[in-house]
């Protein structure tokens, strides 16, 4: 009997897509929009036939969706253009880095690390390789509940993805310490200000209270994922045909297969010196002009002077490693760039163009650090591009799904159908309606910003009359915004890490279900205790 092969990509999506334009013929469409009442903003909700025209009725013209199947592939790229221009330029940026085969001889240098410490009977038996996967998962979920890492995971997937392969795992494995950790973390967020934050500004509730409770939601979503992956990358190391990616993997174990030997090593060009002598001379700079930065965490600042420190551990680090080998010199770039990322984040507000600048020079510093000419780099630039080109093109295509709902108009009609289940429900059951509510919203409405915008003005004074605290309905918006961004095809993150990582989504699907169905569950677990305990913000 001949196997049924699983479609592409691009095919279930562009299904997706047409599922969607048909939902636009069934459900009719409508429109929340501000009004005031009694000196308050209300969200109320018309059907499109219905909506006044002092609320913007004559400039909502919803229709069904039929040859717009094809231009939603269009208005995709249109709307995600950050995202693809941000991959586009990783891709390239990466290409010429590799190259220089600087992460290749620092993931050599790492394994040999790794085993001098397995000679030591404490360590083998906890397991070297375990350290690293948690300590890597605790620092990105620890990047996503503080400041909201997502966006920047695309850029360190492919660091992470070559170290996992050469630890004898899988590029699941690789982009679960990565990705997942990072939106684990974000589900579970202390202080994001992009979920939290925006939340509960328009909840009327102070800004980050209720962060004791919050702490523990994420740390123990944090210690679940950890276990999870911990179990999988065992099963991997054991038998690495039992990964559903293993034939997938064959581009990356190839990559892997050429690492250098130490008699690899490059000596350092002139050209290299020059490089370091030039962002020397630019970031002293930029200290003169930030000497001290303001890192805001939540409702706290703290002012440090991050600029000088890092060019002076940049400048000492250079002259040593210059000294050694170029190979080096391209990891202190590299090291430097995630340093600075972080604080232009934190400190700096940075966001995705910002990231995309600051990697476009560290693939620029690195080519030049090797010897290679402009149009050697400009070369390696376009094959890197290309070689990310799908991952581009699938972002997209998913953004199509989200125009295709808009522009039927039953985005809103969904929202307003699935809050009028909330009436003559408890407590406990109101608060597991809001949750589930939040968490079916997230699969056609990814962006926790936008969602927070549509669902906080109705689930807010909603939660008053049937005696829930806000912050309570901010918890079930917060775990409801995050667990299904690590599944839906709408995320334009989520796909753009599946594209870069060349995990097929039909693949991660079969492997990542589970692990979600657990995390919904376990949310609203977490959830009963905003309800029945007195917590200190509750």
């Amino acid at each position: 009997m001949k196997k049924r092969k699983v479609p592409h990509t691009f095919v279930i999506v562009f299904a997706i897509i047409v599922i969607a334009a048909v939902l636009t013929w069934i459900i009719p469409p409508g429109k929340y929009v501000e009004e005031q009442v009694g000196g308050e903003t209300v969200m109320t909700f018309y059907y499109a036939d219905q909506l006044p025209e002092t609320v913007g009725g004559s400039e909502f013209h919803p229709e069904p969706q039929t040859w717009q199947v094809f231009s939603a592939f269009y208005k995709g790229f249109v709307k995600q253009a950050n995202i693809i221009v941000f991959i586009l330029i990783i891709g390239g940026a990466f290409w010429i880095m590799n190259k220089s085969k600087a992460i290749d001889m620092g993931i050599m240098s790492f394994l040999k690390f790794t085993k001098r410490l397995e000679r030591s009977p404490l360590m083998r038996k906890i397991g070297v390789n375990n350290i690293v996967i948690i300590l890597i998962m605790l620092l990105f979920s620890l990047f996503g509940s503080v400041f909201g890492m997502s966006e920047e995971t695309i850029a360190f997937t492919l660091i992470i993805i070559p170290l996992a392969i050469s630890m004898g795992y899988d590029s699941i494995v690789g982009l679960c310490m990565v990705y997942v950790a990072a939106h684990i973390g974000f589900s579970g967020a202390m202080l994001n200000p992009f979920t939290i934050g925006i939340a509960q500004g328009i909840a009327g509730i102070p800004l980050f209270t209720g962060i004791g409770y919050r702490a523990v939601c994420w740390a123990i979503l944090t210690l679940v994922g950890i276990v999870f992956v911990l179990l999988y990358a065992r099963k991997v190391k054991r038998n690495p045909q039992s990964s559903i990616m293993y034939e997938d993997d064959a581009y990356w174990r190839n990559e892997q297969s050429q690492l250098p030997t130490d008699n690899c090593q490059l000596p350092t060009p002139k050209k290299a010196w020059f490089v370091f002598a030039f962002l020397t001379v630019v970031l002293i700079m930029f200290s003169v002009l930030y000497p001290q930065t303001t890192l805001k965490i939540g409702n706290s600042e703290t002012t440090l002077p991050l600029l000088p420190i890092g060019t002076a551990v940049f400048a000492l680090l250079s002259v040593v490693t210059l000294r050694k080998t170029v190979h080096y010199f391209v990891l202190t770039l590299l090291f430097a760039t995630v340093y600075f990322l972080v604080v232009g984040v934190l400190g700096y507000e940075w966001y995705i163009m910002e990231i995309a600048s600051l990697f476009l020079v560290l693939g620029i510093a690195s080519g030049l650090a090797v010897d290679k000419s402009a149009s050697d780099i400009a070369r390696l630039f376009l094959e890197g591009m290309g070689d990310i080109l799908s991952a581009a093109v699938i972002v997209g295509l998913a953004g199509g799904i989200v125009i295709i709902l808009q522009d039927g108009g039953i985005i809103d009609t969904i929202l307003y159908g699935l809050s009028k289940s909330m009436s003559d429900m408890g407590k406990i059951a109101s608060a597991e309606i809001m949750y589930g509510i939040q968490t079916l919203i997230n699969i056609v409405i990814p962006s926790g910003s936008a969602k927070a915008a549509i669902t906080m003005p109705i689930m807010a004074p909603f939660s008053d009359l049937i005696g829930i605290s806000r912050q309570a309905t901010v918890m079930a918006f917060q775990f409801g915004d995050g667990f299904t961004n690590m599944i839906t095809p709408t995320s334009g993150v989520l796909m753009a890490a599946l594209g870069v990582a060349r995990i097929p989504w039909d693949k991660w699907v079969r492997f990542i279900w589970k692990f979600i169905l657990v995390l919904v569950i376990l949310g609203g677990i977490l959830l009963i205790p905003t309800v029945t305990m007195e917590l200190a913000g509750f």
